[in-house]
């Protein structure tokens, strides 16, 4: 079963490579998606594929790579949007 969810990671998250590494943990889970960092301080992800996977990676998310502090894990369940592909995308 596919799921879609949208995701806000808050702490320090910008500036320790998060994105980069959050693009390598998708594509190694077969997500498809995006990342971008937020001019709150926070990131924002998008992860789509089976559910199974995007449980994977909301673990991940939840420590980040490691230079990362994360403080909180924000998680909207939404209805797929067919991303196959999963990237870095302009800051929001």
């Amino acid at each position: 079963m596919t799921r879609a969810v949208q995701v806000i990671v808050r702490g320090r998250v910008q500036g320790v490579g998060f994105r980069y590494s959050a693009l390598w943990q998708a594509k190694a889970h077969e997500l498809g998606g995006w990342v971008r960092n937020r001019d709150d301080g926070s990131v924002e992800c998008w992860l789509e594929g089976p559910a199974p996977s995007v449980a994977a990676m909301l673990e991940w998310l939840a420590t980040g790579p490691g230079f990362a502090r994360v403080s909180k894990v924000e998680v909207h369940d939404r209805s797929p949007a067919g991303f196959t592909r999963f990237e870095v995308v302009a800051d929001a």
